[in-house]
């Protein structure tokens, strides 16, 4: 040991990952498993992938409850005793919808993961929609939608992303409190068989794996008619709104009112996409952005104000949100297009772009920061269709993207007559 000679200096994001981190394998009926055995702990993460979202439903909101009720009655179970069951074990067991897919998430320790295994296995294969927690189902939904609808920033997501996409494509659509009232035992149910019984899945884990994981699987998921995914959506074509400024009043009482800029941008696959993620992450993508120091720092006009790439598998979006005060939302707009037209004319410097790109590293070693983190981003590359190269790109871009082709981007996609502008108040 030298101790007169300093250690070498290292780039703390040398990764030395494999280029799959994870293991795979298919059940007897095709569908695929992604593993990750990591970490030091007895805790494992189990998510089951549908294609079951709102993508796929023919009346709203069928989708969404269908995914939330499988946790609400079984022929065996009734919605207390899976409660309960899962309470008794310590585990947590959620469901949450989205846009194309619709997901299961189970967290317990492995010691308790056959037995929980059955219970996740009879949601997902004799759900049977009891008429009074539908109902009641209903009844709940149709109070949060009410709160909801009081609250500009809530009005103001449905309505923009309504404007970029038309009311009638999944991204756009929106639901009212009829369509809850709507909702019928027999719309679930047939719901539940085309996209359950008979649908396609993916199932992902991380932790660490217990010995005869893929055994364990296959007795609880891999002998029923679930299936394995193309991981391709039918495109369904956008039809925006020609108008692009709105202004909506939703509280004429109500102090502050909410901004939603935002134009459509392509997805993960566009090859602008990496490159627009460091543009965003200066822009207006973390606490140090351009528009947080101009527009909450210097001029106080609201507590926050953030731009972000929706996580969408088709269309995308690039969208700048925030809340101010009603006497100083026109000067917000007018210092967010002056920020974009900052990025288009002047160069960054070199210390600014440097500090993102240390803010990004940062960000994928929090990412990275033990098993459910690295299985969270992978998962994301794998529902994407992306290939096994892009994580590694992705920092290779992070590390030598220039101030010439920020501003070339920028040129490119911070254009004003781009972008929808809404305002609700």
């Amino acid at each position: 040991m030298h101790r007169k000679k300093a250690p070498v200096i290292k780039d703390a994001v040398e990764f030395n990952l494999q280029l799959k981190p994870y293991e795979y394998f298919e059940l007897d009926n095709g569908v695929p498993v992604y593993t990750i055995d990591a970490g030091t702990q007895e805790v494992i993460q189990l998510e089951l992938v549908f294609y079951a979202g709102n993508w796929f439903e023919k009346d709203r909101s069928v989708a969404a409850a269908t995914n939330f009720m499988l946790k609400n009655g079984t022929s065996n179970r009734t919605a207390f005793q899976l409660n309960e069951q899962f309470e008794y074990y310590g585990a947590y067991c959620s469901r949450s919808c989205f846009n194309e897919t619709a997901v299961i998430n189970l967290s317990t320790l492995n010691k308790h993961l056959h037995e929980l295994l059955s219970m996740v296995e009879d949601m997902i294969t004799d759900s049977i929609f009891p008429e009074e927690e539908l109902a009641i189902y209903k009844q709940n939904s149709k109070q949060r939608l009410k709160v909801s609808l009081q609250k500009s920033d809530f009005v103001a997501a449905r309505l923009i992303d309504a404007s970029l996409y038309g009311i009638h494509h999944p991204y756009g659509t929106y639901t009212h409190a009829e369509d809850i009232d709507a909702l019928q035992t027999e719309q679930l149910k047939t719901f539940f068989n085309q996209y359950y019984l008979q649908g396609h899945c993916v199932i992902f884990v991380s932790g660490k794996i217990p010995a005869g994981l893929q055994v364990l699987l296959n007795k609880h998921f891999g002998n029923h008619s679930m299936r394995k995914p193309s991981f391709a959506v039918e495109p369904i074509s956008v039809q925006p709104l020609t108008e692009k400024r709105s202004r909506v009043q939703n509280d004429p009482d109500g102090v502050q009112g909410s901004i939603r800029i935002a134009r459509p941008f392509p997805n993960r696959h566009h090859p602008d996409f990496m490159k627009a993620m460091v543009l965003n992450t200066l822009f207006g993508g973390y606490f140090g952005s351009r528009l947080m120091s101009n527009i909450r720092e210097d001029k106080g006009y609201t507590y926050g104000i953030h731009s972000y790439v929706q996580n969408h598998l088709q269309q995308s979006a690039w969208m700048i949100s925030t809340e101010a005060g009603k006497d100083v939302i026109e000067a917000s707009i007018e210092e967010i297009y002056k920020e974009m037209k900052l990025l288009r004319e002047e160069l960054v410097g070199e210390e600014e772009l440097s500090l993102v790109r240390n803010y990004l590293m940062g960000t994928i070693l929090g990412d990275l920061d033990g098993p459910f983190q690295i299985m969270g981003r992978w998962k994301n590359i794998v529902l994407n269709q992306l290939n096994s190269d892009y994580f590694y790109d992705t920092i290779k871009t992070i590390k030598t993207i220039s101030a010439e082709e920020l501003r070339e981007l920028a040129k490119t996609y911070l254009v004003e007559k781009e972008f929808y502008e809404l305002v609700v108040v």
